[in-house]
This record gives structure tokens, sequence and C-alpha cells, in this order.
């Protein structure tokens, strides 16, 4: 519809006219029962009633609602045509006083896309399940409004929903005369409202914190999900990270909790990691496990409990005034979910993961053609859409890591409680948030703003080492270098580290300065004078955001004795710039190979462990020379049974490996390996292969055709669940197959019949590196169907399949070039669209030259 993709001038336009004083909003979800009657979309009725004031009587302006149809219109007592109103996905409202009442009644549709109210079937048992997502401005899908974060109100809302089920919302909720009715909520935003409903599984606890003035606050809480995901549901854990977090962020905030109770519900098919709806957060469900994980998992899943958590304050509390800046809910959150992990739960290691995992995202998306400024210019809710990304949450939370350390902590959180108390329950911009960290920390927020925030790209460091004639450091400084395309240098808060080798052969740090580097060039003085070392360390502690580069002689120490570094975050550092280098093609891809092999059996850091895992995977497929991909894959085969045979029983480095040997597994003896430990005839001691391993061991025998159609159906029978049809669904499409290729070409490009987890889980089996000749054509299908596809497809789904389809794995100048042609002969598709197609691009231009570096480092050898 021409109204659905709202702009930037259209919402501030709106914004200066309109104040909302409250919604009633009421849902009859009682048609999600029942068997579909196949014409047209299953529906359900939305009426809402908005109150609202007009600062100029007599103007125009419009409402949001995207429905299949609408009933009745009714502004200030007059009923309205529907037909003349409403265009799909706007109401024109005319003639507006001064003070307005709309009332809308609407056939809304449910959602099978996780986009505005989805309806999930559990294959298992055939209960229905439902859900809202509504970020960036899906609400409009459920009910009528204004649907832009500043324009917040109270909501009022009421369902009436299946006999037997539960239904919860932001608010206290109570059920009478069959209707669920919700306490008011105080004032919030659209996106964020919120709606779960179905016979889901409830636990329950309380919090319970006194304050030292003596009051008291208690805080119910709960914790759902499928009736089926009720085994596995470690709700006493969600649990312990919650009351965890709340102490942490009161204790931090001085500012209470403000919303009531606090539920969170982890729901199927979710497009999201989570969604902070004030006292109803919602999680995809994949934070239930299964099957037996790793420590990274569990410490992953309390990280975004306290991410969401975060919002609570910074996001839901007070809120950006545009997606512009996005950044000032999503950085903080990310910044203070390991802020608050490493504070106040067992996992004291988060700041590595961050370091490890979120900042590589960062990178990643800081070097990408359509990097941005934290804060964006958004000028349109794709755009908003789109920003969803690594420099809005990874970088943006990086950047305040540095904030910390220019500005110090006390400073920054005492900033925070001013910023909350200021704007509760508002809206804000940059400025409002500087303003309040000038009087705290004294520091020109001004000037770090124009550095961090206003600015894109990512810094290089390097060390410059020289030595005197007693062998001493006679001068140390640090170089730092901007890409040509953003050639801003920063202020940066840095420690360097100097490393040697003791006697006993551990590499160890023995001394660290923190400077100031700005400019091209710092001499570190502090440094002067120190023992010559085997490895500088610039970034030591990971207080900034830059690439990390080392001088020939660290460098050459690394190649040789990385595992022999001591300190857990300083190896996962350097591992990080390792990978960097590989992606800049500084570093030839099977070097990097060689280091895993070597060197990641000693790695003591399950999370990073992992992470190397996923880097020599993307090494092997995207990087190394195509020479040489069958002998990497083969030496990562061979080096991952080996560690796997040689971990302890029943650990999770064991686990780890096992999970790794399948992803690289493709010789016959290795396949047959995987066969055997799923009929049981071979095992490796202490290893479990239970259901989620036996989808992982099955995926590779798919792919190389080792496990058919029937195979796949008799595993389903085994997990006949949700999770076991997409993983099935994933097998399926895997297998080496013009046929089966062919047919999930169809079900994703050609039809919408798939959910949105099962077009996930089709691409993904779709796209398998060892078949990249079948896939060969489907690259010309790819620029000819995706603007079609990015037209009649939600965008989400859109988006799913335009990343998830493009021929990355053809790497040759042969798909550059048709990439290049579609981007010049479609100047004016839609901008987010083209940002796809151009990060796409970007992604494979890069791979093109790592492989180059790689084939040149070959035959220099």
């Amino acid at each position: 519809m021409p109204g659905e993709n709202l702009s930037r001038d259209e919402a501030r336009e709106r914004a200066a006219l309109l104040s909302v004083d409250g919604y009633d909003v009421s849902l009859d979800v009682r048609t999600a029962v029942g068997e579909d009657t196949g014409d047209g979309p299953r529906t359900f009725r939305s009426v809402t009633t908005i109150r609202f004031r007009c600062s100029e009587p007599g103007v125009s302006s419009f409402a949001d609602l995207i429905a299949p149809s609408v009933t009745a219109v009714s502004l200030n007592g007059k009923d309205l045509d529907p037909s003349e109103v409403f265009d799909g996905s706007r109401i024109v409202l005319e003639d507006l006083a001064a003070d307005n009442e709309l009332i809308v009644d609407a056939r809304c549709a449910y959602s099978r896309t996780g986009e505005g109210l989805h309806r999930f079937v559990d294959p298992e048992d055939g209960e229905v399940y439902l859900y809202t997502q509504y970020e960036p401005a899906d609400s409009r899908r459920v009910f009528a409004n204004f649907e832009q974060p500043d324009l917040k109100a109270p909501f009022r809302f009421e369902v009436r929903a299946p006999e037997g089920w539960t239904v919860w919302s932001n608010g206290v909720g109570e059920r009478a005369d069959g209707v669920w009715r919700f306490a008011e909520t105080k004032p919030i935003s659209t996106y964020i409202t919120c709606v779960v409903a179905g016979p889901y599984h409830y636990v329950t606890d309380t919090y319970s914190r006194t304050f030292d003035d003596g009051t008291t606050l208690e805080i119910p809480l709960g914790a759902l999900c499928r009736k089926g995901l009720a085994p596995h549901f470690d709700a006493d854990d969600v649990f312990l990270v919650t009351k965890q977090g709340l102490d942490f962020f009161h204790d931090h905030f001085d500012y209470p909790y403000p919303f009531g109770k606090y539920d969170q519900a982890f729901v199927p098919e979710y497009n999201l990691g989570a969604m902070e709806n004030p006292g109803l957060v919602t999680f995809r469900e994949e934070f239930i496990f299964r099957g037996k994980v790793t420590r990274a998992s569990y410490e992953g899943r309390a990280n975004v409990i306290l991410h969401e958590m975060a919002h609570m304050w910074f996001g839901d509390l007070v809120t950006m005034e545009w997606w512009d800046d996005l950044w000032l809910k999503e950085s903080f959150a990310d910044f203070m979910g390991a802020f608050s992990l490493v504070g106040a739960t067992r996992f004291q290691d988060g700041w590595i993961t961050f370091a490890n995992r979120r900042k590589a995202w960062a990178y990643r998306a800081d070097q990408l053609p359509s990097t941005h400024p934290v804060t964006a210019d958004i000028r349109d809710l794709q755009d908003a859409k789109l920003n969803f990304d690594g420099i809005t949450y990874a970088k943006g939370a990086s950047v305040l890591k540095q904030l910390v350390a220019y500005a110090g902590q006390d400073a920054f959180l005492e900033g925070a409680r001013r910023y909350f108390k200021r704007h509760a329950y508002g809206n804000t911009r940059l400025g409002d948030l500087l303003s309040v960290l000038e009087e705290t920390s004294g520091r020109d927020m001004g000037a770090w703003s124009r550095a961090w925030l206003q600015t894109a790209g990512v810094n290089a460091l390097t060390p410059q080492v020289l030595l005197a004639a007693d062998g001493r450091v006679d001068e140390l400084a640090v170089v730092q270098e901007a890409a040509e395309s953003h050639p801003e240098l920063r202020p940066h808060r840095v420690a360097v580290g100097l490393y040697r080798r003791s006697a006993e052969g551990a590499l160890e740090r023995y001394a660290r300065a923190e400077a100031d580097v700005d400019g091209p060039r710092t001499v570190v003085a502090e440094l002067a004078g120190a023992e010559a070392p085997d490895l500088v360390l610039v970034n030591d502690d990971d207080l900034t955001y830059c690439k990390i580069r080392f001088d020939t002689a660290s460098l050459e120490t690394l190649k040789a004795h990385l595992g022999d570094l001591t300190d857990p975050l300083a190896r996962a550092l350097c591992w990080s710039a390792l990978w960097n280098m590989t992606r800049d093609a500084l570093l030839p891809a099977r070097d990097f190979v060689d280091l895993v092999l070597r060197f990641a059996g000693r790695e003591s850091d399950i999370g990073v462990l992992q992470m190397l895992h996923a880097w020599a995977n993307s090494s092997l497929v995207n990087y190394v020379a195509p020479e040489w991909r069958k002998t990497g894959g083969r030496l990562l085969a061979e080096g991952a049974l080996r560690e796997l045979r040689a971990a302890g029983p029943g650990s999770e480095h064991q686990l780890a490996w096992a999970r790794f040997f399948a992803s690289v597994a493709s010789g016959p003896a290795d396949l047959q390996l995987l066969q055997d430990l799923l009929a049981g005839t071979e095992q490796v001691e202490g290893l479990t292969v239970d259901q989620e391993l036996r989808w992982a061991f099955l995926e590779p025998l798919a792919t190389h055709g080792a496990a058919d159609e029937a195979a796949l159906a008799a595993e389903l029978a085994r997990d006949d669940t949700a999770s076991g049809k997409r993983h099935q669904v994933r097998c399926l499409a895997a297998r080496p197959s013009a046929a089966v290729k062919a047919q999930a070409w169809a079900q994703v490009v050609e039809s919408d019949a798939l959910s949105n987890a099962l077009v996930e889980a089709t691409i993904a089996g779709f796209d398998r590196p060892s078949q990249r000749d079948l896939l060969a054509p489907y690259a010309p299908k790819y620029f000819a169907v995706i603007e079609r596809v990015w037209r009649e497809r939600s965008i989400q789904i859109a988006m799913h399949v335009v990343q998830g389809m493009f021929p990355s794995l053809q790497h040759s100048r042969a798909t550059l070039d048709a990439a290049d042609a579609w981007l010049a002969a479609h100047e004016d598709a839609a901008p987010a669209l083209r940002r796809l197609v151009l990060e796409a691009r970007d992604d494979l231009a890069r791979a093109l030259r790592g492989q180059e570096c790689d084939a040149a480092a070959s035959a220099a050898n």
C-alpha cells in the first residue's frame, strides 16, 4: 500500500498536530481456532477507541491500520464511509476538533510472518498459540493507531479468547464474563504494546526489594512457553537472572522498575531474539534448550534477558523521538546487557564474549558500503527496519564502553539517572542525553559525539616499536589509520599491553599503560625503557572500538605462540584481530585455518571456541583459494575429530567439537562415522547424541546425499515437534538434487505458503557450499525476481529472501558484475532493497579479495 511506508517528515508533522490521551483496544481472537475456510486470510475483530487532541482544529491527519477490511469508522460521533477514508493502510481524518474520539471496527489478519498478531499451530498437539510482535511499526496490523514512537499514550486492552486459554498483555489482567481485561498501562509507544494468548505453560515467582528509605517493591514474575516445551523449560534459571538483573538496575539506576509485573514469554517462530514490551517481554523459544548446550548458550540467554530488562528504562520509560535515535535504546541495552551480566550474574567473562562476538558483528557492519553513524539518518520505516543492525547495537555499545572509559563510570551512571528522572514517559533526541552527560562528567560531549556518534567507519590501530641499543623500548607509538571512504580519526582511550614469554613458555603481560590516542600517531611515553616485548597488544582490556593490527614481531609471536597467551580476554582480542586481518585480505585464510587447527584446542573460553569454529568455517567457504577448499575441509575435519576424541568426556568442549566436526564433515569416512553415531554402533565416550545433536549430524548427511527423504521422515517421526519440523525442512532443502533446489526456490520465492520460520529453514538448507554447481542457475533468476519479491511480500519475508537467496557462493567476477548491473539498472528501487543487495555484493567482493590473497600466499610459498 502506498501509505504503508511512513516517512519521518510525515511523522514529525503529525506529532506537531496531535497529542494522544488514551487507547481502548478490544480484540476477539476466538477465530484463531477451528479449520481454515480457505477463502482469504483468517481474521479477527479489532475495535479501537482513540482519544486525542489536535493543536490546529479544522486540519486533516490520518491514523494507521493495515487490515483486510474495515467495518465501521466513527470520528467525533460521525460515521464515516470506510470505503472512502480507508485505503488499506491509512484512515483519513478530516476536520479534526480540539478534542477527538476515533472509533475503528476492523477485521485484521492473523500473521504467519512474525509481524503483527502471529498465529502458530503446534504440529505436536494441534494447539494454537498467538503472540504479537510490532517493532518498528506492526501494531497497526492489530489495531488502529498513530504508529510512531513519539505519540505515547496509556493503553487499555481487552481480549475475548477461546475457552481454556490464558491471555497476557502489558498490564495485569483478569478474566470476567468471558473477557480478559487488563490494567491501563503507563504512557508507552505503540510498538511496545503486546498481547500473548493461548494454552501456554505458565510459571510464577516474585521479586522483592526494600530500598534505603524503607519502601518495599514487589514485582510479580512470570515465565511462559508452549506446553510441548514445558519439560525442557528451566524457568528457575530464567527467574534467577531476572532477579539478579532487577537488583543490579535498581542499584545503578535509582529509578524503581516502573511497569508493575514482569512476564517473559518464549514464543514460536519469532523473528527476533527478543522484544522489550514493558511487563511482557517476548523471546524466541530457541532460548529453551531441548538438548545439551554449552555454557555460552546460557550466557547468551542471560545477556538477552538483561538486554531487554535494560530497555525498561532505556527505550520504554524514555523513548527515542524517531528511529534516527534508535541507538538511544539499543546501544544502551546492548552495553548494559554485558555490563550487568558481569556485574550481577555467574557469567563473569561477559566482556570476553562482547569483545569476540558482538564486536565482530559491529566490525563487519561498519565496513559495509551501507555503514552509517550510530546516530543514523532514518528517512522512513523501511530504513528503520534495516537499522536494527551491528552499528546500532554492537558498535553503539562499544562506543558506550569507550564513553565509560572517557567520562568515568560514576559520571556515566549518574547521567543515566538524571536522564530517566528528567524524561520519564517522554521522548528524547541525542542532545537530551549529551546534556546530562556533560553535567555529570564535565567533558565536552559535543566533540565526543561528533567523533563517535555522528561519523561512520572503524579505525585501525597499529603499534610501532623502536628498540634502543640495549634491547629496551626506545619509543612505542600507536599509529591510527582510517578507510578512504570514512577518513575520520577519533580520540581513543586505550590500554597498551606488553607481553613476553616466560621461562615456562607462557605468554604473559609484564607492562601496561593507558593513553589517549588522538591523530595519526601517538607516542606512549610511559612504556619507554620497558624490556623488549614479544607481543604488543594495542587496545588491551578492550577499552575502545577499533581494529587491532600488529607489528611484524608481534604477528610472528602469535603465529608461533597464540595458545600460550594466558589471559583469556587478551587471547580473544588477538583472535578477533587475526580474523579481521583475514577478512581484510591481510592474512591468508589458510593461515587462519592453520592457527585454529593448532591453537583452538587449547581455548578455555567456550564462547570463543565456538566463535573460532564459525570463523574457520567461514574462512573455508569464503576466503581460501578455491583449489585449496578440499584440502582445507579435510584438515578441519581431521582436526575437529582429533579434538573431539581428546576432549573431556561429557564436557561442553566435547559437544562444541562434535558440532564443528559435523559442520565440516564431507569425506566418506566422516559421513560414515556420523551415521554410526546416529545408529549407536559407534560411540565417543561421554558424548550423548540427544535429539538436537541427531539433527546436527543428519544435516551434513542430507547435504552429501547420505540421508534421503525417508531417513528424514523417520527422524521427524522421532521428533514430531515444531523444532523437529524446522530441522527436517532445512535438511530436505539441503539434499544435492536439482529437483530439490527447484522445489525450495519455488517454495520461498514463488509462494507465500510457508511461515517465516519455515522460510528461514528452507533458505538455510538451499544454500550449501558443497553445491555451488547446483546453485549456479539461480544467480540470474535472483536478480530477475527480487524487485517483485520486495513489492509483494511483507518486509520481513522480503528481507529473508533478498539476503538469503543472494548467490553468495558464486565466487566469480561474473556474479559481481551481475550485482553491479542490477544496481545500475535499479537506481530508483526501494532504498532498503538496494542496501541489501549492495551489502551482499560487498561481502562477495571481500571474499574474492580474500581468495586472491590466499592464492598469492600459496604461490609465494
